[in-house]
């Protein structure tokens, strides 16, 4: 299974990369994860932030590999805990298909994506390069508790 994150922006600071890098080089090779930035759209003093995450949905869709489940990273989409992520990763698993999350721009995720379901990190709101270092991370996380290693703590039941 691949996982595939395209994340709009490219100048990331090192220590995202670092981050990203760190979690990715920890997850096994069946579970790869496949990171790619795109360009964001020029922005000009027009203004038109419906023009630009047009632009940057467009870009998303052309990347986004044919028969991928798509999950769309919004503030409003469902929350999960780490468990319950797992629980979905396991599933990817299972059905066999590719996952490819969408990060989207300043602005957001251009509202004329059609994503298979809609993941919220957090109802806080997060610079990009702080998603990019959390989900790499939550999606470390999830695998390990699928795998059974003590990296994850989480509340005694």
């Amino acid at each position: 299974m691949r996982l595939r994150i395209l994340a709009i922006g490219n100048k990331m600071p090192a220590w995202v990369e670092s981050g990203v890098a760190e979690y990715a080089a920890r997850m096994p090779p069946q579970c790869r994860v496949e990171w790619r930035a795109l360009p964001m759209a020029k922005r000009g003093r027009s203004g038109d932030p419906i023009r630009w995450r047009r632009e940057e949905g467009e870009r998303i869709r052309s990347a986004t590999p044919a028969g991928s489940e798509k999950v769309a990273l919004e503030v409003g989409g469902k929350v999960l805990s780490s468990e319950a992520l797992a629980q979905r990763m396991d599933a990817w698993f299972l059905g066999g298909r590719d996952v490819t999350f969408w990060i989207g721009g300043p602005d957001g995720l251009d509202p004329e994506l059609q994503a298979d379901w809609q993941w919220s990190l957090s109802a806080l709101t997060m610079a990009h390069p702080v998603v990019r270092v959390v989900l790499a991370e939550q999606l470390y996380r999830a695998w390990s508790i699928q795998a059974g290693l003590p990296y994850h703590r989480g509340a005694e039941e």
